[in-house]
């Protein structure tokens, strides 16, 4: 979660390149559910407070809008929809789950923007055309709508497939150490002082 946090200062990834959506998809998948509902939840929040708070100071823009709510109405539907998945499932089907809360994040987040229109975009028209140009032009000034799509389904899939392979080998590691019991048959090590072997009850030392 730090090193999820300090990538989300300006410039550190390129615009709209985020671990974010593959993070809270990830953690619905692999953590205990109390923690999967809190902790991704409020290290979005403090670094957007930290985000917010450099902002102000350096361009004095306000960075929180209703379209934050929006975002973070979509985190919890991404945490969701982890937690419908196992953490034994294929790769794939976890890989296409991130991709999917990718998806749904630039949808919602992009419709949200084009309902409530905080820029006065005149194009964005409550009317099918306006929807789809929300959707692949979005507002002059800014990088076109679509290419923050690429971006964002392009990280999605990227550390969705990093998160999930790194847990699926740590798995398999943890998984081979349990299969190597210690054994403490005849021969082996005795579990209590460490000698080999064991006295038999001939040799073991009679009380008097």
């Amino acid at each position: 979660m730090g090193a999820f946090a300090l990538t989300r200062w300006p410039g550190v990834l390129p615009l709209n390149f985020s671990a974010a959506y593959a993070l809270l998809f990830c953690a619905g998948v692999y953590l205990p559910r109390p923690l999967a509902r809190w902790l991704p939840l409020a290290t979005m929040l403090v670094t957007d407070l930290a985000l917010n708070l450099y902002y102000s100071l350096t361009f004095h823009i306000n960075s929180f809008s209703p379209l934050l709510l929006a975002n973070y109405v979509v985190y919890a539907g991404m945490i969701w929809l982890g937690t419908r998945f196992r953490p034994h499932s294929h790769f794939l089907r976890l890989l296409c789950g991130g991709l999917l809360g990718a998806v749904v994040f630039y949808l919602v987040t992009n419709t949200a923007a084009w309902f409530l229109n905080p820029f006065g975009n005149p194009e964005y028209t409550r009317t099918l055309m306006g929807w789809i140009t929300a959707l692949t032009k979005g507002t002059a000034g800014f990088a076109q709508t679509w290419e923050f799509f690429r971006n964002t389904l392009l990280s999605g899939g990227l550390f969705t497939g990093l998160f999930v392979a790194t847990m699926k080998l740590t798995a398999h590691e943890e998984s081979s150490l349990e299969k190597d019991p210690q054994s403490d048959s005849e021969g082996g090590l005795d579990s209590r002082d460490g000698r080999e072997g064991s006295e038999s009850p001939a040799a073991a030392p009679q009380p008097d």
